[in-house]
């Protein structure tokens, strides 16, 4: 993976992150109404109440999006760290849209890929969540929330969650995308040509085909 590269990084963190949105959804949000404090940094589903850091906001006015570093809200210092973290190591890859502090929103720019970044290369674990308001919607990065949210998926999830991050939602480096997901996934897999076996409980096997120098799946099948 190469860290000056936005589809590169983005690819590597998408699967595990969809991964860990999809148990957040039912381990924690549950489809619970939602009540946020930037002042106090914690948001509570139901009864139940957790730490966050801002990672940045969406306008629907401008149709913009705003890095929380830049802090036009004026919010603790405490709850931008992990927006400041961000930028870091954007500035540390020379990776231009975590330096970038605004710009307009699009396909591959938005608040759903760059809190998928944000947090898939932060340190801490968590998810990103999205309140949404009258003019826009704020994303904030929701932690110390159980370890059910971060475990490993089955074989079937991986394969829906992949089919859904390939072929419906975003634009994506198919090999950086399986390899990385795969180790996250704690599941062990090994190449042979074209193809490259995942052992799960049973075998998937994900074929690729080379078009203009890119890898992409042609073929999934479980064994």
């Amino acid at each position: 993976m190469s860290k000056i590269d936005w589809m590169q990084v983005f690819s590597a963190n998408l699967g595990k992150m969809m991964a860990i949105q999809e148990n957040a959804r039912k381990y924690v949000v549950k489809d619970r109404n939602w009540n946020v404090d930037f002042r106090k940094g914690i948001i509570a589903f139901g009864e139940d109440v957790f730490p966050i850091q801002m990672i940045g906001t969406e306008s629907n006015e401008s149709n913009t999006w705003n890095w929380g570093w830049n802090n036009i809200n004026d919010f603790p210092d405490s709850v931008i760290q992990l927006a400041n973290e961000a930028l870091q190591k954007g500035e540390t890859w020379k990776l231009e849209p975590l330096i970038v502090e605004q710009f307009e929103m699009g396909e591959v720019f938005n608040g759903h890929t760059l809190s998928i970044v944000a947090c898939g290369i932060n340190d801490e674990k968590c998810f990103y969540y999205r309140c949404p308001h009258s003019r826009g919607a704020v994303f904030v990065a929701v932690q110390n929330v159980p370890d059910e949210v971060f475990q490993p998926v089955l074989i079937s999830d991986f394969f829906q969650i992949t089919l859904s991050c390939i072929f419906q939602q975003f634009p994506v480096d198919h090999k950086v995308f399986l390899e990385n997901f795969l180790e996250w996934n704690q599941t062990p897999f090994v190449w042979n040509g074209d193809i490259l076996t995942a052992h799960f409980e049973k075998d998937l096997r994900i074929k690729f085909k080379l078009e203009d120098n890119e890898y992409f799946i042609s073929e999934m099948k479980m064994a």
